[in-house]
C-alpha cells in the first residue's frame, strides 16, 4: 500500500492551533468537544461523509472500501444511544487506508481503538450495537455544530480540535 499525501508523518503531526494561526479565515473550527479515541492523535485528509442515525451499515460498507488517506465524517445526530463504529469496522478502516474517522455520535471498543493506527474522534462510547439496515446517506453535505462539512474538503484533527476547509 502506498502512502497518500494525507498519510505522511508531516500531515499526521500538523497542529490545528498552528494551522489556524496560518489560515484561519479559510477554515472553520468545530467547537463541539469530541474525544480523541484512536491510536493517532493527529490526522487529516480529504473528507468523505455519511449521515445516519443509530445505523452503522453505511459506515461499515464505506470503511470496507479503499480510503486512500481520507477521513470519514459521520453525522449520527449526536446520538450516544448506540455505537456507530467498533473494533472490527475500525480494523477494516486501517486495512483499507483510511486516515481517520470523526463520528458525531458514539463508538465502542475504546481500548482496541486506542491501539489502532487510526485517528478517531467521537462524542463518547456505548457498548450497544446499532441497527444494520443501511438507513442514511453517503457523500452528502453535513452540518455539525454549525460548521458545513463537504465531501472532498480537507479536515485536520488533533487533541485541540477539528478544523474544516471552507
Amino acid at each position: 500500500m502506498t502512502a497518500s499525501p494525507a498519510d505522511t508523518p508531516e500531515s499526521r503531526s500538523i497542529n490545528t492551533a498552528d494551522l489556524y494561526d496560518e489560515r484561519g479565515e479559510e477554515l472553520d473550527s468545530i467547537a463541539l468537544q469530541f474525544q480523541s479515541l484512536g491510536g493517532l492523535s493527529h490526522f487529516s485528509g480529504p473528507v468523505r461523509t455519511i449521515q445516519c442515525l443509530e445505523d452503522n451499515a453505511l459506515v461499515k460498507s464505506t470503511l470496507g472500501t479503499p480510503g486512500e488517506g481520507a477521513v470519514l465524517v459521520v453525522d449520527g445526530a449526536g446520538s450516544l444511544r448506540t455505537a456507530l463504529m467498533g473494533d472490527m469496522i475500525a480494523a477494516s478502516a486501517v486495512a483499507n487506508g483510511w486516515a481517520g474517522v470523526v463520528i458525531n455520535g458514539a463508538v465502542r471498543d475504546r481500548e482496541v481503538l486506542a491501539d489502532l493506527p487510526l485517528g478517531v474522534k467521537a462524542l463518547g462510547s456505548n457498548p450497544r450495537k446499532s441497527a444494520k439496515e443501511g438507513a442514511g446517506e453517503t457523500d452528502v453535505e453535513l452540518e455539525i455544530d454549525g460548521v458545513t462539512v463537504r465531501p472532498g474538503a480537507m479536515i485536520w484533527c488533533d487533541p485541540d480540535g477539528i478544523l474544516v476547509e471552507r
